[in-house]
């Protein structure tokens, strides 16, 4: 397998067969990575072939794969991360090599490296067409909302940092405490990383919303307002879900009139975060209260649908709705065909690469839960699918509602708190 040398850290490739890999040591790499989602092509060797030759090879392996016209930045900083963790020589393939040199420039171009305009040329140089990389930077150029996000590993969250180039006016979306379900021990180290980052871009908080009540992790909304003054905000059916709560929990002491928020927004409802036009979208299905937020040209759907190679989210929380979900995707994807989607989880199928970033379009045309499938038919795959997942985690929602109530013991350092919790109930 012929590869083209970059520099003395990469080189990229097209399509290794099984023998390329043996090739690869043999010429001094010690990292492989496939650019190339799987299934392209008839024949193709795909990512588990490829991640046992490459280590029948002794190298080190990762998969980042990506459709040329639908890379995102989580796609690039992944592909630099699997660089950066090689320890020597790396050789990044796809079908001919070129997604692999426009990951590593696109890369280069974000952290200052090189400029924009001498994209094309460094591609030519190389033997390459780079025009892809360069319409990339274009768009990214014009997108209105500038959107920051943060992997919690543990739980694969997704939370956001959502800015106003313009005014440097923010907003937090999602943000989650970390929790150890052994000790029951939460703290903030999520929630610091986001607070450095808005720092160190001279950012101003003037929001921090949920999307909805969250079952399977802690909102670390009450920590960042106490941080920073900004209110908190949630759908108005909160309402509904505490209800339900009340009763699941056998809790009357809860309130249920979401006073644990400062503002509960209504379907339709509108606001601002600097000059940036916001508005909210009431998207039940996941849970009662589920809301998604249209920020610029970025909508924030969180558990309604994931990156379009892992579907859509489950709805056998109490109160979901498989019907519901449907129509609540059916008037995101009535959204402007290039409105960038951000989901609040990833799940990696297949080991790849964290990523929580597509478009309307790219749901329409590949999430194998929306394509060419009616409302009966998505009703029936979400409830098939919902019946071989664990079950749900919903101890942690109330526990939840306790943190922003205050109602917990104060920290016990670095920012913890210690809360007692029936395992048998996560």
């Amino acid at each position: 397998m012929t590869s083209v040398r970059v520099n003395e850290l990469i080189s990229v490739a097209g399509q290794p067969d099984a023998a390329g890999f043996a090739a690869f040591a043999a010429d001094g790499f010690t990292a492989v990575i496939n650019a190339r989602p799987d299934g392209e092509e008839p024949g193709q060797p795909g990512n588990t072939a490829e991640k046992a030759s490459a280590a029948a090879a002794g190298l080190a392996y990762s998969f980042v794969p990506v459709k040329g016209t639908e890379i995102t930045e989580a796609d690039i900083r992944a592909f630099q991360a699997a660089m950066a963790e090689a320890e020597g020589p790396v050789v990044a393939h796809c079908k001919s090599g070129t997604r692999a040199l426009t990951l590593y420039a696109l890369g280069e171009v974000l952290d200052g490296r090189m400029k924009p305009g001498d994209v094309e040329a460094f591609g030519q140089n190389l033997g390459f067409d780079l025009a892809g990389a360069r319409r990339w930077l274009e768009k990214r150029s014009g997108q209105a909302a500038g959107v920051k996000a943060f992997f919690e590993p543990r739980t694969c969250s997704v939370q956001y940092v959502v800015s106003d180039p313009a005014t440097k006016r923010c907003a937090i979306i999602d943000p989650v405490l970390d929790f150890d379900e052994m000790s029951g021990a939460t703290g903030t180290a999520n929630a610091d990383a986001m607070l450095v980052h808005i720092k160190s871009e001279g950012l101003t908080v003037e929001w921090i919303l949920d999307t909805h009540p969250h079952a399977d992790h802690f909102s670390a909304a009450h920590y960042l307002h106490e941080k920073t003054g900004a209110p908190t905000a949630i759908g108005a059916h909160v309402t509904d879900v505490q209800t339900l709560w009340k009763k699941i929990y056998n809790w009357p002491a809860l309130k249920t009139d979401g006073s644990q928020w400062d503002r509960l927004f209504a379907d339709g409802d509108t606001f601002e975060i600097g000059e940036l036009k916001a508005r909210v979208m009431f998207s039940p299905g996941h849970t009662l209260a589920s809301i998604t937020y249209v920020i610029g040209d970025a909508a924030f759907v969180h558990d309604t649908v994931f990156t379009p190679d892992s579907g859509t989210a489950r709805t056998d929380f109490p109160g979901g709705s498989a019907s519901a979900l449907w129509h609540s995707i059916q008037a995101i994807l009535s959204l402007p065909d290039e409105t960038r989607l951000f989901s609040g989880h990833d799940y990696q199928p297949g080991g790849r690469h964290p990523r929580w970033e597509s478009t309307v379009a790219a749901q329409k045309r590949a999430n194998p839960h929306i394509a060419g499938i009616d409302e009966a038919g998505f009703v029936a795959l979400r409830q098939a699918r919902d019946r071989t997942l664990p079950k749900p985690k919903l101890m942690l929602h109330a526990l939840q509602v306790n943190i922003r109530g205050g109602r917990l013991p104060e920290p016990e350092g670095n920012g913890r708190r210690y809360l007692k919790i029936p395992l048998d109930a996560l």
